[in-house]
């Protein structure tokens, strides 16, 4: 069985979404997803409409998501550690290159395929640009 490894934060679950799992659903037999923590996103600066206890429940009821898990708050790398994903997938807007991916798993002994997936709508279905237009219509 091929695993797949995907990661998001998954807030205002939109289209776009969708796409990116499937096409990774599309490199393996087993989906799991996981989903940044709201602490980790607050460090960034960037808050979420969403709970990460809501955003999970909602990412576990897909029906091509086989395992949906929160991510670890201190150690990044730890869930992939665990879960030892056959490949990862790393959405079109991912900070992380593949290269420095590989790079920092090498040493842990893991060596996954890395793959990029495709944008899909980008000028219609991105989080950032969905929050802007609801924000838009409650002022």
């Amino acid at each position: 069985m091929k695993k797949v490894m995907a990661f998001g934060t998954f807030d205002l679950l939109h289209p776009g979404h969708l796409n990116y799992l499937h096409q990774a659903k599309k490199q393996g037999d087993y989906l799991i997803v996981v989903l940044a923590r709201d602490k980790v996103k607050a460090k960034m600066g960037k808050l979420t409409l969403f709970s990460e206890k809501e955003r999970l429940f909602l990412i576990q009821n897909l029906a091509i998501v086989d395992e949906a898990v929160l991510g670890y708050l201190s150690r990044p790398l730890k869930i992939v550690i665990e879960k030892k994903p056959d490949v990862i997938c790393l959405g079109y807007d991912h900070h992380i290159k593949e290269k420095e991916l590989l790079q920092a798993l090498a040493p842990l002994g893991l060596k996954p395929v890395i793959k990029r997936m495709k944008p899909y709508h980008i000028s219609k279905y991105k989080s950032s640009l969905l929050k802007a237009k609801i924000s838009q219509r409650f002022k």
